[in-house]
């Protein structure tokens, strides 16, 4: 979402002024363009140079240092952002941001800015508490700006509270949520999108369970591509992955867990995703006591699972449903046979024997199956291209029915 954007980040006086820089770097990892501008109480804590030179470009310090006759810096520069970050936002650049004060590069800066705003107040709890400043965003709020919550930890003032500044990496995320949030023409803008991922656990007492090799990675790979397209996501996932950013996660265990959480939403949901590897039997006994070690032989009966993709093959109505088919041989005719059995819409193949592909890989290659279609074979990519290259022909098939 970032990639190709223009971004500016307005750095103002505060301590949290320091974290600003690897801000700068982050949002030009993710592919943003980014310029820097600068109050001259933010150049107290940090140099212009850091800041030029992460972001290859002059900084903006003083109104009037106009470098180019051709045109008026700070009105340039507003005309350029496609999304202002303010980070830290003092309570001063708050006051003046909320009541329309212009008095210096920053702030006039902001006033001509036409493009979102993400505000990330940074300072002193009791400054932050002080009715005025709370009042000032609140404007800022219904104005139609995005103000952040400020985190609590310790402060620069040696004692603990809230007014510390999020972290760089969740700055960034709230940005790409933001400019989701604010694109109208993604393709999944007011769909719903419900993703399962992850090999599930049947447990066989306390410490011991049956699973796969699942890892979750192509799961949540495709419930983050889905939240790229504008989708309003919820994962239900088995996995330990790192849970994505804006979207709505739901931990499970067992197979059980995942048909109870995941048939709750199906009545509401456009797409479903069965990425999930769901193990197809259980333990038909579970000890409640670890099972302790002898001289026989231990025999485990075990009993099938119900089978989530079928039953909502079943019961779907305007639901596009998408399952997955990890094979060792025979894939094509495993999945069209799959596709059928399910009534599921869409089936995404691939051999998991393959070295690029499969369970606990960074990449993929897969063939998508579909009634009356030919298959279409994507190349290996990372999962996240996959992914985005899956719910694209999704949107296709829809849009054709």
């Amino acid at each position: 979402m970032l990639n190709g954007k223009r971004v500016t980040v307005f750095v103002t006086g505060g301590i949290a002024a320091y974290k600003s820089a690897d801000l700068v770097r982050r949002f030009i990892k993710a592919g943003a363009e980014v310029r820097v501008a600068m109050t001259k109480s933010a150049c107290e804590f940090i140099q212009p140079l850091t800041f030029q030179v992460l972001s290859k470009h002059n900084v903006l310090v003083d109104t009037f240092d106009e470098k180019d006759a051709e045109v008026v810096s700070h009105i340039n520069l507003a005309d350029w952002t496609e999304l202002a970050v303010i980070a830290p936002a003092t309570a001063n650049i708050i006051a003046k941001m909320a009541n329309g004060i212009a008095d210096d590069v920053v702030s006039t800066t902001l006033l001509a800015i036409t493009a979102p705003r993400l505000i990330v107040p940074a300072m002193n709890q009791h400054m932050l508490e002080n009715p005025a400043t709370q009042a000032n965003i609140s404007k800022l709020e219904n104005f139609g700006y995005t103000v952040l919550e400020p985190d609590t930890g310790f402060l620069a003032e040696g004692y603990e509270g809230k007014g510390r500044m999020p972290e760089p990496e969740s700055i960034v995320n709230s940005a790409q949520l933001l400019l989701i949030e604010k694109t109208t023409n993604l393709p999944l803008k007011g769909k719903k999108v419900l993703v399962s991922a992850g090999g599930t656990r049947e447990r066989i007492d306390p410490v011991r369970y049956l699973t796969n090799e699942s890892s979750g990675k192509m799961g949540h790979s495709i419930a983050e591509a889905a939240r790229d397209l504008g989708a309003k996501v919820t994962l239900v996932t088995a996995s330990k992955l790192e849970y994505p950013f804006g979207v709505e996660t739901i931990p499970v265990s067992s197979a059980r867990e995942m048909q109870e959480i995941i048939m709750k939403d199906f009545d509401t949901t456009d797409i479903v995703v069965m990425a999930a590897a769901v193990s197809d039997y259980r333990p038909k006994h579970q000890a409640d006591h670890k099972i302790k070690k002898t001289e026989d032989d231990l025999q485990i009966l075990l009993e099938e699972n119900p089978d989530i993709l079928a039953t909502m093959g079943n019961q779907k109505n305007k639901q596009f449903l998408i399952g997955f088919a990890a094979e060792t041989d025979r894939v094509e005719e495993y999945a069209k046979g799959k596709l059928i059995r399910k009534k599921a819409d869409m089936i995404v193949a691939n051999d998991v024997s393959k070295e690029h592909a499969g369970f606990n890989k960074d990449t993929n290659e897969v063939i998508i199956f579909q009634t009356n279609k030919n298959p279409i074979h994507i190349e290996t990519k990372s999962k996240k291209e996959v992914a985005k290259d899956i719910l694209l022909e999704a949107i296709k098939s829809i849009q054709q029915i």
